[in-house]
């Protein structure tokens, strides 16, 4: 009780002659704070990022996608489908066709995949994206063309919204005078929105059975087969065991397969981030040599008097050890209540804008974790006490005499 006695009076002492020490203890609890709370606010946006983006590309993609290598058709797919009905891990199935083209409205041609898909879509979240419309695949009561749903992006540049007719022009091989491509007009019933371009720019999605109609695809041939785990967990393994058991040409690819590019960025961005901000924490807590430094040659007469009155070196050493604790729980507690503050201002209002182009996301969004704020708070607090041990064994070896004399010249 003696050394916090004296540490937290040494601490809060406000001398006049002090003045400058004073400066220099503010400026060391204001390195420490600016370090945890730039450290947990990184943090808390790298997962924010992470998730975000993770949550939108497991809301379109399916978990698993079974196809052929060399993008023929799968034939014989109700055998295949009654095979993989046997999986216990296996959520939901669903039947995929896709069909090359180019859509039109008024002036504006694009070309696109339609895809054909369930008209309900249990196996992606796609649903929960719309921004206009709804997602609805079938035709409206009043409609005789069948129904689309598009990308957010797509629309704007073609300049069509829901209740709009798009023709789509269905190509198959090479066009030519003896290989003309169909059309078929559809009613636009809703548009997406993920701010993922190569989502929201790539597909047009209507009913499989409109599809199939539409490119001639006999009953049980398949573009691909989407698949939904129970335990998205267990994505990696399923479809390496799957992989090996399907027969060739057939091959599986997980979500984390088809947009690896975008998950090697989430990963790059959670494992950088945190490590270039952390030097900040290391820069602060080694910054506190020199401020326990100047607080020992304040206080060299009182070490004199205490080693005199029969202070050994351990209490010296702890007296300026505590010191160093001391501004670490200071700086901590103003920075975990900056971080806090912000992750709850910017969660509440977003007053940090992204370009969605860049980052697909309008918002810079945090996610804090208990577990980084004990790892901050321990990791700080053990580089500060690290930080204070050369000056406090500095103090502890001082020969009181001289120190004395020290003191009074």
């Amino acid at each position: 009780m003696f050394e916090w006695f004296l540490a937290l009076r040494y601490f809060r002492s406000k001398k006049a002659k002090g003045s400058f020490l004073n400066f220099i203890k503010k400026m060391a609890v204001g390195g420490v704070a600016v370090g945890a709370a730039g450290l947990l606010i990184s943090l808390s946006i790298a997962h924010g990022f992470k998730n975000v983006i993770q949550d939108k590309i497991m809301g379109f993609g399916p978990h698993i996608t079974i196809k052929t290598f060399n993008g023929d058709l799968i034939q014989e797919s109700d055998t295949l489908i009654h095979y993989l009905n046997s999986f216990e891990e296996i959520e939901i199935i669903q039947p995929v066709v896709y069909g090359q083209g180019m859509i039109q409205y008024g002036e504006a041609v694009e070309g696109v995949l339609l895809k054909g898909i369930d008209s309900t879509d249990r196996v992606t979240q796609l649903p929960t994206f719309v921004n206009q419309g709804e997602f609805k695949l079938t035709p409206s009561e009043n409609g005789s063309n069948p129904s689309v749903v598009a990308g957010a992006q797509m629309a704007q540049q073609l300049g069509f919204k829901p209740g709009s007719t798009i023709s789509f022009y269905a190509i198959q091989g090479i066009p030519s005078l003896q290989n003309l491509p169909k059309i078929k007009q559809f009613e636009v019933n809703g548009t997406f929105s993920t701010d993922i371009e190569r989502l929201d720019n790539a597909f047009i999605l209507s009913d499989i059975n409109a599809v199939k109609e539409l490119f001639s695809f006999n009953q049980n041939s398949l573009s691909e087969i989407e698949i939904k785990l129970k335990d998205k967990e267990q994505i990696r393994d399923f479809n390496r065991m799957l992989d090996q058991r399907l027969p060739y040409p057939l091959t599986t690819e997980s979500v984390y397969q088809t947009y690896g590019s975008i998950f090697a960025w989430i990963q790059l961005q959670e494992q950088t981030i945190p490590f270039v901000i952390s030097i900040m924490i290391i820069v602060a807590a080694f910054n506190l040599i020199g401020t326990v430094l100047m607080m020992i040659l304040e206080r060299t007469g009182d070490i004199g008097i205490l080693k005199t009155m029969g202070s050994d070196d351990g209490r010296i050493l702890k007296i300026f050890l505590l010191e160093g604790f001391l501004i670490a729980v200071y700086g901590l507690i103003i920075g975990i209540g900056i971080a806090t503050a912000f992750n709850w201002i910017q969660s509440t209002w977003q007053i940090i804008p992204l370009p969605a182009e860049n980052y697909y996301m309008t918002y810079a969004p945090v996610e804090p974790h208990l577990m980084d704020f004990v790892i901050v708070t321990g990791v700080t607090i053990v580089l500060c006490l690290l930080s204070s041990i050369i000056p406090a064994r500095i103090a502890s070896r001082m020969n009181p005499l001289k120190v004395i004399a020290f003191g009074r010249g």
